[in-house]
């Protein structure tokens, strides 16, 4: 049996928006749309997802009543092609929690957890989309067994729609932008 026989039909097809937002939940869960293809992620590890939630709560308890920081949930950067990125955290205006699909005008910061197998995409290819979507901060977490994490920080740069180098963090995060927050991610 080949790949192609147990794959479903729509992963070989670009899809609308519209399709999408008629999926569940389920159907949306684990995956993400690049140019109207579905891209299937693995499941991240207990170090990667603990990491987020870390730097999430963090970012949520620091953020105050104008912003709210969650992971596991869609960015809508466009809509034809269809692309939607799923972050690892995501950190948006407070006001737009009941507006679907998050848009980057909702979004503050998102950031990125590096993982085996997504280390081009994260340290390339989103840096270039969510800068081109506008989002105005992101950062990337690099991440080792037995290692202190190492976070990256990027500012837009809004007339030329890219990234420029923002503070590295080793372990501790003491940021003061976008908002102050610090959290020790060394204590994993």
């Amino acid at each position: 049996m080949t790949a192609e026989m147990i794959t479903p039909a729509w992963m070989h097809r670009q899809i609308t928006s519209e399709q999408y937002d008629s999926w569940t939940e389920e159907q949306c869960a684990g995956i993400e749309i690049v140019d109207g293809m579905v891209v299937v992620s693995p499941s991240a590890s207990k170090r990667h997802n603990r990491l987020a939630r870390l730097l999430a709560n963090a970012l949520d308890a620091a953020g105050g009543s104008e912003w709210n920081a969650d992971t596991d949930f869609d960015v809508r950067l466009q809509d034809v092609p269809l692309n939607n990125r799923r972050p690892d955290v995501v950190v948006y205006r407070a006001d737009t929690i009941d507006e679907s699909p998050t848009r980057p005008a909702h979004v503050l910061l998102l950031v990125e957890v590096v993982s085996p197998g997504s280390e081009t995409t994260d340290r390339v290819v989103k840096l270039d989309q969510y800068a081109k979507a506008g989002i105005p901060f992101y950062w990337r977490i690099e991440q080792a067994a037995g290692r202190v994490p190492i976070v990256h920080t990027y500012v837009l740069d809004p007339a030329g729609r890219c990234y420029r180098v923002g503070e590295l963090f080793t372990g501790l995060v003491k940021a003061t932008v976008p908002y102050p927050v610090e959290v020790d991610l060394s204590a994993l």
